[in-house]
């Protein structure tokens, strides 16, 4: 099980802790399951840079990035070294604590 905890450039926005978290489901998938605003227009197929997150801790229970994912996320606003789509990081079989930051989601609205 993990433990993963959502922060947020967002001003206003406090930390959001989800405990006991099963592996199987994307960190998107787990966000919105839990109320967390984290945009996908592409319908979680990794075809566009919403999803964009910052992974900051706990890159070792996802997948490794693929060719397709680093190209959408070097499209995303202000890619950074630790830059993921949420739907591409799949919890795989383990635990751990996961730490992410979603950008600022306002800044983008209407793109």
């Amino acid at each position: 099980m993990y433990n993963i905890k959502f922060k947020f450039e967002q001003k206003g926005l406090e930390p959001v802790t989800i405990e006991n978290v099963l592996p199987g489901d994307s960190l998107l998938e787990i966000a919105l399951e839990n109320n967390i605003e984290l945009h996908h227009n592409c319908g979680m197929v990794c075809a566009c840079s919403t999803c964009h997150i910052y992974l900051e801790k706990g890159d070792e229970y996802v997948p490794e990035i693929s060719d397709k994912e680093e190209d959408f996320v070097d499209r995303a606003r202000n890619p950074r070294l630790n830059s993921r789509l949420g739907c591409q990081c799949i919890l795989q079989a383990g635990s751990g604590e996961i730490e992410v930051t979603i950008p600022d989601q306002s800044l983008i609205h209407g793109e």
